[in-house]
């Protein structure tokens, strides 16, 4: 074994000269680090190398003067077979930090949009992400979720905030139908199923405005209308006629558009009522027996008659 480490030691020490003139003409060959460079190889192979080479030698010497063949072969090539394992162990461990910071950044990013929500619940605009429905969604959010993606798709965002507040109101609702109500009583089961068909149909609004507003997404009713002003006198009979058919097009879908969005307006409108109305059943039972007014006379005739329960001596 000590024959092997001293020929080890020779043969790493002679490597040494080779690789730093590789290292000083070309430092990606002869160095392992991701950012190699000329000082990096004289420092390794000028210092490092040799230095540990040295050590290996004079720990050696305990068994005599007889470097092997095999040792000095090994420490011949070990450069040569270190430089690539270290790439490859650096790149990995570059990787494993960025896959880190990766799921450090998602989770921070996860905890902020939940903080978000929870802010926004609070004030009452929950807003919703088509690409992220939330976690506890069901058959409305999911479909409220779609709606929307349709209407940004379209170039509706003004529309497509209509999402967001039945999304509030539906959320609303449901809250209040949980504190008012057992999940498993039949009132609650047909108060919860009339609150989902009127979002549902507000969401089937929803989309017919997306397929509305898809349509004419690619006119562009201004510059029509820039040319009916500046051009008005000088287009000829036929060209004016298909700029105000263009234009009556796009009026006609923005009139229809706003007919939908009155009715969803409605059914935010009816939800609003729905909460208000069922936040005013007390469905609890009381927790005294008798009424206000009885206990408090109870209790004055008490404080009455409160002497008679003295001590005499």
């Amino acid at each position: 074994m000590l024959a092997f480490l001293q020929g080890f030691s020779y043969g790493l020490f002679l490597s040494c000269l080779p690789w730093l003139v590789i290292g000083l003409a070309s430092p990606l060959r002869a160095l392992g680090t991701l950012r190699p460079t000329r000082l990096q190889a004289v420092a390794r192979y000028g210092l490092a190398v040799p230095f540990v080479a040295g050590l290996l030698w004079l720990t050696s010497l305990w068994g005599g003067f007889g470097p092997s063949l095999g040792g000095w072969l090994a420490g011949l090539g070990a450069v040569a077979v270190a430089v690539p394992l270290e790439r490859r162990w650096r790149l990995w461990r570059q990787r494993r930090r960025q896959r880190r910071e990766k799921a450090r950044r998602e989770r921070e990013s996860a905890a902020r949009r939940a903080e978000q929500a929870r802010q926004a619940r609070q004030r009452g605009e929950e807003s919703l992400d088509p690409a992220q429905p939330p976690a506890d969604a069901d058959d409305v959010t999911l479909a409220l979720c779609e709606a929307k993606k349709r209407l940004l798709a379209a170039r509706q965002p003004a529309v497509a905030g209509q999402a967001d507040q039945l999304y509030g109101r539906y959320r609303k609702a449901m809250a209040v139908l949980l504190e008012r109500f057992d999940p498993g009583e039949l009132a609650f089961e047909r108060a919860r199923s009339l609150v989902a068909e009127v979002c549902l149909t507000a969401v089937d609004n929803l989309t017919a405005m997306a397929a509305r507003a898809s349509g004419v997404a690619g006119v562009d009713a201004e510059s029509a209308r820039r040319r009916l002003a500046r051009e008005g006198e000088r287009l000829s009979q036929a060209e004016r006629l298909a700029l105000e058919r263009r234009l009556a097009l796009v009026e006609d879908t923005r009139r229809q558009l706003s007919e939908l969005g009155g009715r969803n307006e409605a059914a935010l409108t009816a939800l609003d009522n729905m909460a208000v109305a069922m936040a005013r059943v007390d469905t609890r039972r009381p927790q005294a027996s008798v009424s206000a007014d009885q206990a408090l006379d109870d209790l004055q005739r008490f404080v009455a008659g409160a002497e008679r329960y003295s001590r005499r001596s």
